[in-house]
């Protein structure tokens, strides 16, 4: 019988169970999918926490990679066989295997690994929406990237480098800045010792940053603000340390006619045709080394609740998955 982490309450890592569940045959537009590797999220703990809704009991997770076991009628562009990747609602990931919406899939090419896509699909599609979709950069553009060490911001740095764009980054901890550097961070800022915004402007002179990306939410907002230069874009995309406080536009004015967006990968990659043209992308760059998917942590399924408190604790650098 296969096995799933679900939970049916909203709470620390401690209320997610690792069950048995029964998987029905696939329905119309539907596949069954056998996971040979689970992706894991900082977005998953926001689920679990209920800052995110569920409907409970729930699964847990949106991003995994395996191989299509069955298809149900009118689906046509994977079939029984095909190695695929996915990222998105419905949740559900976290198992070990699943019947979903066939129109989640996306095809695998053979050159990435199951463990490369779990861990990269939804970070590296955010990554490429974030520098290829919302504002039109420059090359030879610098900008503030918050969480530099992480996950997306190891994929951040080396696909920034290779459009030529300058990155600060920001780090907690010494360890985290030598791995940001390794992967291409042009200027590191330790946050816990360093005042974030007045490091930006050293950097730039004066003058700002065009675009800061923020992952980290409440804690990071106002210094992201102060980081901006005039008619600056603040792209909050993540709220790790909680939502970002109610935005005063007066203040959007006071500090340079700035712009605040809080965008969704969901929205990127709604039409399949943007979302195929990202992914093309992403794999073309990781399969051929320019980017590299690091893994970090890797966990059994059943030990969920160990990789979330690592997670939340801040343990966790580059990417963590689950391997089947």
């Amino acid at each position: 019988m296969a096995k799933a982490v679900r939970f049916h309450r909203t709470g620390g890592p401690e209320v997610m169970r690792w069950e048995e569940v029964e998987v029905a045959d696939p329905g119309p537009g539907e596949v069954r999918v056998r996971h040979h590797a689970v992706g894991l999220n900082f977005a998953d703990t926001y689920f679990r926490t209920g800052l995110y809704p569920a409907l409970l009991p729930s699964g847990m997770g949106v991003e995994a990679a395996g191989v299509v076991e069955a298809v149900g009628d009118g689906v046509r562009h994977v079939g029984e066989g095909d190695r695929v990747t996915y990222t998105g609602s419905p949740l559900g990931a976290y198992s070990t295997e699943r019947v979903m919406p066939a129109g989640s899939l996306i095809p695998l090419p053979g050159e990435i690994g199951f463990d490369t896509a779990a861990s990269m699909t939804m970070r590296g599609l955010t990554t490429a929406y974030l520098l290829r979709r919302i504002h039109p950069l420059r090359e030879g553009d610098t900008v503030l990237l918050h969480a530099a060490a992480g996950g997306l911001g190891l994929i951040f740095l080396q696909w920034a480098k290779l459009l030529g764009i300058n990155v600060i980054g920001t780090v907690s901890t010494d360890e985290k800045a030598a791995v940001a550097r390794a992967h291409g961070c042009d200027h590191v800022v330790v946050y816990k010792r360093e005042d974030v915004a007045e490091r930006v402007r050293e950097i730039t002179g004066g003058a700002g940053v065009p675009v800061v990306y923020d992952s980290i939410g409440a804690a990071t907002y106002q210094s992201s603000l102060n980081s901006l230069a005039r008619r600056g874009l603040l792209v909050c995309f993540g709220t790790a340390s909680g939502p970002v406080p109610p935005i005063d536009a007066m203040q959007l004015a006071v500090r340079g006619s700035v712009f605040v967006t809080r965008p969704a990968l969901a929205d990127y990659i709604a039409d399949p045709a943007e979302r195929a043209e990202l992914a093309s992308e992403l794999f073309d760059h990781v399969a051929t080394g320019r980017i590299r998917i690091g893994i970090n942590q890797r966990y059994a399924l059943e030990d969920a609740v160990q990789a979330h408190r690592d997670l939340e604790s801040g343990r966790s650098a580059g990417s963590s998955v689950f391997s089947l």
